[in-house]
């Protein structure tokens, strides 16, 4: 079976408001990263199946008859997408020597990709061919990085398969793929996040799917049709955390304290739809000084109200302080405790300043990249399109 050369991106995400009162019932939102991850598939005559993970050192091929033994597991039609298939996961990790709980980053993504493969293609014939997956999101940060991952990998096997058709026509740089395509192209990325998250929200697949803005509540996700794309600074602590030690630490705080700690939840919650509200004005009125003098003082207000739920830490308070002596705001993103931090930048901050602002970051001895939130979701890309670093790193394998 020949399959097409494809490239596909899919954006990382940010929570911009709403972390951790998501659990309780509260509104969140999730916007988009203009930080990809990029894959490359071309199919081959090797009789193998091989993927490159650049990011991890990883290089990982398979022959064809080998995986041709667990078909009977993955058996099923690729438009109707079932519950995740426990045997085929079972199979999945004795094929590739994972059988206790733990696992690393490397045997994620082999699972993930081996997975979706099989399930994919498992009711006809199995294509040779190479995927290689580059990213410009850092891993186990709370950006997205393994949600990017999962849809683009359902993309691009997907639109292999001719299960979805090609986004892309001849004159475009890029494109993207209608309503229906993108639900199915969703609902595969979510199997890939179960595989290699267990119980995941939803969120971050949805986001790399969808882009721009998502207003989470109870379960629900709900894209914006319209949202501003604006300037950030993104900072990586590089301070670990565990999301779910953090989560517990929140819910002991609200069995506590139930009567102060509820309303500041209630508070978050009016914070996220106070800051959907400035943002879908900004789409369709002139953006002015007041939208960002808004947005500053939600992004402050929140980040007080995450210290006091617990979910704060000493490095993201240096975030806030290095970046409030230059007149930007900050504010953590994510499960908190270190982690990830986000500044806004106005369209008049000067690019000395941001350049300041990310040297003093540095020296405190965080990552930090100057990006933006709210772009596209889940795309096809011409070669051409491809920023020429990321293809040189793509072609190489």
């Amino acid at each position: 079976m020949q399959v097409p050369d494809l490239f596909v991106s899919a954006p990382g995400k940010a929570i911009l408001h709403g972390e951790h009162a998501v659990v309780h019932g509260k509104v969140a939102l999730a916007v988009s990263l203009n930080l990809r991850t990029y894959l490359s598939l071309k199919g081959t005559t090797a009789g193998s199946v091989c993927i490159n993970l650049p990011n991890i050192d990883t290089f990982l091929s398979w022959d064809l008859c080998e995986l041709k033994r667990l078909i009977p597991y993955s058996c099923g039609k690729t438009e109707e997408v079932k519950r995740l298939d426990a045997e085929l996961v079972r199979k999945l990790r004795e094929f590739v020597g994972v059988t206790n709980g733990n696992l690393d980053t490397c045997n994620m993504a082999t699972l993930a990709f081996l997975y979706i493969y099989l399930s994919v293609f498992g009711s006809g014939e199995l294509p040779s061919l190479t995927v290689t997956v580059w990213s410009e999101l850092p891993t186990g940060a709370g950006l997205g990085s393994s949600a990017a991952y999962s849809v683009c990998l359902s993309a691009a096997l997907l639109c292999a398969n001719g299960t979805i058709p090609a986004a892309l026509k001849e004159w475009e740089p890029a494109a993207r793929w209608c309503q229906e395509d993108l639900e199915l192209i969703n609902s595969w990325a979510f199997q890939g996040e179960m595989i290699i998250h267990g119980n995941p929200s939803g969120v971050d697949n949805a986001v790399g799917t969808w882009g721009g803005m998502l207003r989470f509540l109870a379960g629900k996700i709900i894209p914006l049709s319209r949202v501003p794309l604006l300037r950030i600074l993104l900072t990586n602590t590089k301070v670990p955390r565990s999301t779910k030690v953090l989560v517990a630490r929140v819910k002991d705080k609200i069995n506590k304290f139930p009567s102060i700690m509820n309303p500041v939840l209630d508070s978050v919650d009016a914070i996220s739809c106070n800051c959907e509200k400035v943002l879908s004005e900004m789409t369709c009125e002139p953006i002015t000084g007041e939208h960002y003098n808004i947005l500053e003082e939600l992004i402050d207000i929140n980040q007080h109200h995450l210290n006091v739920m617990g979910v704060g830490h000493t490095s993201l308070d240096t975030l806030c302080r290095v970046t409030l002596t230059k007149g930007l705001h900050s504010k953590l993103t994510g499960a908190g405790g270190g982690g990830c931090g986000i500044t806004l930048l106005r369209p008049e901050t000067e690019s000395s300043v941001v350049q300041t602002t990310v040297k003093d970051l540095k020296d405190c001895g965080f990552d930090c990249w100057e990006t933006s939130i709210g772009g596209p979701g889940v795309q096809q890309h011409s070669a051409a399109s491809v920023k020429e670093e990321v293809l040189e790193i793509l072609k190489r394998y």
